[in-house]
């Protein structure tokens, strides 16, 4: 429509005024003229610029092209090596023995060795609930010895009660020692959404946190911890914004300092302070720490923060458009990156196995709203391969099967 509205105008301004300005019936008969020559050439030109059945008008969710490349095409719905998936959710594990009996076919299909529920505890503010919820889960993950392991989390919403500190370190090395819990899972509602008693947010690293990190490092557990989102989620949600399809088909995703949400910047760097303090303490930083996207950043982190580890769930998309230097990145840091996926959809590991094993060119993800580019293959090596899929998390979460794996 801009197209025939500027071709309109510039034919009106260069034909019609000249004849409009001139007082003649002879004129006022080759106005007319010209204007339905105008209208038929118009009508011929909108026409021309038809695509399919709309018009012309096709949407950007609606644009889909599909890719005439003929390259090498190596789809991968079976990971090469056995692997451990550190960050999953099974909100169900513990409700029924169905739950888990159905997961492990999957499993088998995926090459995944063992998974790791971080949603021990489910979502409940009864205390008392979410430790029987814990309880099952860990209980019906023993159905299947060595498959399966469960990590613990922290009741928040009682943070500005007296004796908070003690009583969350307390409950957490009870859930370590005496139900089974193998880490610590810590959700991006810390930073979010936890608030002071006086209405403001609660800082990732408000100090009444202190005692369940320092209590993590003397158990000997990872915490895995979500802090932030993507930094497009704080930018203008405009035509300029990479997330703009995630943030309309998810609008409360967007995040505005101005409402009082923290920066994003602020947030990661309360995530490192904690990094910084507890030293002895071991983090796996959940999606690459959000800078899958800035590898060079990223690099700098863990250069800094010896303690700090990284794990790739629901960041794949952001890996698979840098393959050079993404290989570069993982090939480095071999021994501080886990697998992780984060939602359980199965057809979704395709992906990820495709990205991390071949060097398969321009294929499609599988979110468009994640990700409206295509993916390449960084092609790992078979040493960094095992590191990535099941070694590392071996080596940091405790008490996990190291039979299902090949060394």
């Amino acid at each position: 429509m801009k197209i025939l509205n500027s071709t309109f105008l510039s034919i009106f301004f260069k034909y019609f005024i000249p004849i409009f300005t001139e007082n003649s019936s002879l004129n006022m008969k080759k106005s007319t003229l010209l204007f339905i020559c105008l209208i038929v050439s118009l009508s011929s030109f909108s026409q021309q610029i038809t695509i399919g059945d709309n018009k012309g008008a096709v949407t950007f969710e609606e644009y889909d092209p599909k890719s005439t490349l003929v390259v090498d095409n190596n789809p991968k719905v079976r990971s090469k090596f056995p692997f451990i998936d550190v960050h999953n959710h099974q909100y169900a594990m513990g409700e029924s023995k169905d739950n888990v009996d159905k997961l492990i076919p999957e499993m088998d299909r995926l090459n995944m060795q063992i998974l790791v529920n971080l949603s021990g505890r489910g979502w409940t503010k009864d205390q008392d609930k979410a430790t029987k919820t814990l309880t099952s889960n860990v209980s019906n993950s023993n159905l299947y010895p060595g498959r399966f392991a469960v990590f613990t989390n922290v009741d928040f919403d009682s943070i500005n009660e007296t004796g908070w500190s003690e009583k969350a370190a307390k409950i957490l090395e009870e859930d370590v020692k005496n139900r089974g819990a193998v880490g610590l899972k810590i959700y991006k509602n810390l930073g979010f959404s936890v608030k002071n008693a006086d209405g403001s947010l609660v800082r990732v690293d408000d100090p009444r946190i202190d005692a369940v990190w320092a209590k993590a490092g003397e158990l000997g557990i990872p915490v895995i911890i979500h802090s932030a989102d993507p930094a497009s989620f704080w930018e203008p949600l405009n035509q300029f914004n990479e997330r703009w399809l995630e943030l309309k088909t998810h609008p409360g995703r967007k995040k505005d300092v101005a409402k009082g949400d923290f920066g994003f910047e602020e947030i990661i760097t309360q995530q490192h302070n904690i990094f910084r303090k507890h030293k002895e303490t071991k983090f796996i930083s959940a999606h690459m720490g959000w800078y899958p996207n800035n590898l060079g950043k990223l690099d700098s982190l863990l250069t800094a923060l010896p303690n700090m580890y990284v794990e790739i769930g629901a960041v794949i998309a952001e890996i698979g458009r840098q393959p050079r230097t993404s290989n570069k990145f993982f090939t480095k840091w071999q021994d501080r990156i886990l697998f992780g996926k984060d939602s359980w959809v199965p057809s979704e590991y395709a992906t990820y196995f495709r990205v991390l094993e071949t060097e398969d060119e321009y294929f499609q993800y599988h979110k468009k709203y994640h990700a409206f580019w295509p993916m390449y293959g960084i092609g790992l090596s078979d040493d960094v391969l095992k590191k990535v899929y099941y070694k590392n998390a071996l080596k940091i979460i405790p008490r996990l099967d190291k039979s299902g794996f090949p060394e």
